[in-house]
């Protein structure tokens, strides 16, 4: 018998926004317990040294000496003896973390995992007004479908509404810039066709741990940089760097603008730029999933949770990305499949949640509908079938 959900205990983010996602938690859950610092335990369990290296191989900074590994290593060592020790003690506490595939989030859910207790991962959402609360992962490890059928299955016999996320439209706002030279400013487009490539923060997670075949960023420059000279004649492969990067990647992409086939415009409006476009394409950026709103075809390079048969073109192999690229003028995608993965997504996979400075506003049910899956699945990293 599960032992009844008494709180959530996370890391402290630091940040207002996620702050209050993680009060809405509580609220419902009935408590929280917020760890500044994750506390540190010497007494190692069978399972330490596995979740630590997988946790070290996946950390944004895991020490650029060995000195530095060294002690990262430490760190996360001691983060999940103390953890696994904890929900052993308290099952009926549910570990929640911000993203949690990464570094220091990581070992904390993997020990919660292997305690027996329930996780739950929390990220931003693609939709506006919604957040992401998945006990399996977030992004391409989610426990959204890679089966089309279960969606559709849901589709024919509980949707009672459609085309309700057609409404969230009207709210999607591209990112405001950290950078002067990005910007968002409202201008003329050209009329001759190109597809539209909004590049990301070349450090994200999704770039570093969903970019496939393409081995990360800069190869997925070069990929771009070859499909570029397969376009059809007079076409054009536009981009702009993402609003949040720090720094600019222009380096990067020189031999790809030196093709004459691509175009950088970090000036035009993000969703301007999509719907004046003939189609986008992307590693795995969450612009993709918003081009659905614009009735645009997608390429999508690397792992994505929407890089599925009849939404997007998936491509796992550079002829994939010429063969798109030189079938531009013709490419399309199934209007069916996508209505019916996006209600889903609207009605059924991301809770409501808005945070303004008036404070949180969300959806009760659902945060609790949400706990709830993840009290009762009480997932493994290897259990999550659909990642």
């Amino acid at each position: 018998m599960q032992e009844r959900l008494r709180m959530i205990v996370h890391p402290e983010e630091f940040n207002r926004r996620k702050d209050a996602v993680f009060c809405a938690l509580a609220e419902v859950a009935g408590g929280r317990r917020r760890l500044w610092f994750v506390p540190l335990s010497a007494r190692a369990w069978p399972e330490t040294r596995t979740r630590v290296e997988a946790a070290l191989g996946r950390a944004k900074r895991p020490g650029r000496s060995a000195l530095a590994r060294w002690f990262k290593r430490l760190l996360l060592t001691g983060q999940y003896n103390w953890a696994r020790r904890y929900f052993s003690r308290n099952p009926g506490h549910m570990a929640v973390a911000w993203n949690g595939l990464t570094g220091g989030r990581k070992v904390f859910l993997d020990a919660a995992r292997d305690a027996g207790a329930a996780v739950l991962h929390v990220e931003l959402a693609p939709l506006p007004g919604r957040i992401t609360l998945d006990p399996c992962g977030v992004n391409a490890e989610s426990s959204v479908p890679r089966d089309l059928a279960v969606i559709e299955s849901w589709a024919r016999q509980t949707r009672t509404r459609a085309g309700t996320w057609h409404a969230l439209q009207e709210r999607l706002q591209a990112r405001p810039s950290r950078r002067s030279d990005v910007r968002q400013v409202e201008g003329s487009l050209p009329e001759t066709p190109y597809l539209f490539c909004p590049l990301q923060v070349p450090d994200d997670s999704q770039v570093r741990l969903f970019s496939g075949w393409c081995g990360g960023y800069s190869g997925f420059i070069a990929a771009l940089t070859e499909a570029s000279r397969h376009l059809p004649e007079g076409w054009h492969l536009r981009l702009k760097e993402h609003p949040s990067a720090r720094h600019s990647i222009a380096d990067l992409l020189a031999p790809l603008l030196e093709t004459g086939r691509a175009v950088l415009d970090n000036d035009s409006d993000s969703f301007a730029q999509i719907g004046s476009s003939a189609g986008v394409v992307t590693l795995n950026s969450s612009m993709g999933l918003q081009a659905f709103f614009h009735d645009k075809p997608v390429i999508v390079l690397g792992r994505a949770l929407f890089a599925l048969p009849g939404l997007v073109t998936a491509c796992t192999s550079q002829s994939d990305v010429n063969a798109a690229f030189a079938g531009a003028a013709t490419a399309g995608f199934d209007p069916a499949r996508r209505e019916d993965f996006m209600d889903w997504l609207d009605q059924v996979y991301y809770p409501g949640f808005e945070w303004t400075a008036d404070g949180a506003r969300f959806d009760r049910s659902a945060f609790a509908a949400r706990l709830e899956q993840a009290r009762a699945a009480r997932q493994s990293v290897r259990s999550c079938a659909n990642t």
